[in-house]
């Protein structure tokens, strides 16, 4: 527990490498269209809970993860987003089913530490092009759906993209009070 909190408090953050390839803006919403690298991801799936009870049940064994419940009892440092794979149902709303992601650090990333717990596995995710919009506070599911159906109007039908999952990212440690980063 206390690799964790200095980890998430004393740790420089490590942002999931990416780069803008384009920038828009419509319906009054500002959105970016990035290549993400791809890499090793630690990664945990809650099913059967609501989106924020699930999230964040996943994102904390993530942090006990690189805070060093691993094999090799190593404090790895903190990544950011912890980027959750939300799954929308038929009326908009989302299923009961998260996937939770978290970069392994670069120095870690030829070879990942076996977690300690054995909810979490490790995947190897290839780089992808995604469409990302950015917003404050404390981000809910509440937050997440209303931003992604604005990024879909937004983008229309002129963009091509997965419809059957998206991306909520959140960056900031959650003792961070403001000038917190979303992104959906």
């Amino acid at each position: 527990m206390l690799g964790m909190i200095k980890n998430s408090l004393l740790s420089t953050v490590e942002i999931w490498p990416y780069r803008v390839l384009n920038k828009g803006e419509k319906e009054q919403l500002s959105y970016e269209e990035r290549e993400c690298e791809g890499g090793q991801f630690a990664v945990v799936e809650v099913t059967g809970k609501p989106f924020d009870e699930a999230s964040k049940e996943a994102a904390l064994k993530l942090l006990k993860y690189v805070g060093g419940s691993n094999d090799k009892g190593a404090g790895m440092g903190m990544t950011a987003p912890v980027s959750i794979t939300a799954f929308p149902a038929e009326d908009g709303s989302l299923q009961q089913k998260v996937k939770v992601y978290l970069r392994i650090p670069n120095q870690f990333q030829a070879s990942p530490p076996c977690p300690s717990d054995e909810s979490i596995k490790i995947e190897e995710r290839q780089g992808m092009t995604i469409y990302s919009t950015q917003f404050g506070g404390y981000a809910k599911e509440v937050d997440y759906v209303n931003y992604a159906a604005k990024l879909k109007t937004a983008l229309g039908s002129e963009a091509a993209y997965r419809k059957d999952f998206y991306f909520c990212n959140g960056y900031d440690p959650p003792m961070k009070p403001y000038g917190r980063r979303n992104e959906n």
